[in-house]
């Protein structure tokens, strides 16, 4: 019986692999009011984010945090609502902006605060309007659909181009990631012992065991590849099927 490989430790969500609690300053979230306006009081770095926080407080008494945007200064203000306008920092709701527009901090479910494009200098772009959902194009390329009701703020995240900049050495890089619940390095399980890893051991480096696994597997042997949903076999005879 061999050790558990480090997929199954961080899944346990012990101590070692969490992200520390005093390295997130707040949640970075859209305020619940819908309709209100704020003025920045403070930006923020946040060891836990690649991007800046800046806090905000909103007329109606509410002081909340959220992802800071590209040209954002201290004392800018934001609008919240349908009646806002298009403009740098406003949050709006999807069907309000026009197609062509940067977003980022898009919510999936409305009023869920921001789930999607958090990540520093990111953004995505409105494709298309529908009468109750919106598309839009992530960073990835990936187009989603989302419903018209979600908000989002208008502009690209602030902190782009903070990759361009190297760590220089090695513990920088590891307090960074440690913030981030992240692995720093990145060890191949060909390189272990056969004790650590389902590839490790024998007298020269390869797998010596099939690469895929099944889908099925269990946290401990799914390595490698996994195994395709969808073989070449398969797609044949769906597409006959089809045919007929």
């Amino acid at each position: 019986m061999g050790k558990r490989i480090i997929p199954q430790r961080r899944g346990r969500g012990s101590q070692t692999y969490r992200s520390p609690s005093h390295r997130h300053l707040a949640k970075a979230r859209y305020p619940k009011t819908q309709e209100t306006t704020g003025i920045v009081k403070e930006l923020h770095h946040s060891p836990g984010h690649t991007a800046p926080i800046a806090e905000v407080d909103f007329d109606n008494g509410e002081t909340s945090f959220i992802l800071a945007h590209h040209s954002m200064w201290e004392g800018s203000k934001i609008e919240v609502g349908m009646g806002s306008r298009v403009k740098l920092g406003n949050i709006l709701p999807l069907r309000s902006i026009p197609v062509g527009n940067y977003v980022h901090n898009l919510e999936v479910e409305p009023l869920d605060g921001g789930k999607l494009v958090r990540s520093a200098g990111t953004y995505a772009t409105i494709i298309s309007h529908g009468k109750t959902k919106t598309t839009v194009k992530l960073p990835s390329g990936k187009f989603k659909v989302i419903d018209s009701r979600c908000r989002a703020t208008v502009g690209m995240v602030a902190g782009g181009g903070h990759k361009d900049k190297p760590f220089a050495k090695a513990g920088k890089k590891v307090h960074t990631y440690r913030s981030r619940a992240k692995r720093p390095k990145k060890v191949r399980g060909v390189a272990m012992n056969a004790v650590n890893h389902p590839h490790g051991g024998g007298d020269h480096q390869h797998v010596g065991v099939p690469s895929t696994v099944s889908a099925n597997a269990p946290p401990g042997r799914k390595v490698g590849r996994l195994s395709s949903k969808r073989t070449k076999k398969k797609k044949k005879k769906e597409l006959k099927e089809r045919k007929r």
